[in-house]
């Protein structure tokens, strides 16, 4: 993989926070996250995974 091709790559969840779900697909009424960097789209997962966010 090229450098170039490797910075367009783009990491996104889908977290409703009312219910407290993190889901790896496009939901209604969830708050998009979009990460350049897969660490900090790890990082985001773990946080929420201590907060006790169920996955979907």
């Amino acid at each position: 993989m090229k450098e170039a091709e490797h910075t367009d790559l783009l990491w996104c969840l889908w977290v409703d926070t009312r219910r407290r779900v993190v889901s790896f697909h496009e939901t209604e009424d969830c708050e998009l996250l979009e990460f350049r960097s897969q660490e900090l789209f790890l990082r985001c997962i773990d946080q929420y995974t201590e907060q006790q966010y169920r996955y979907q």
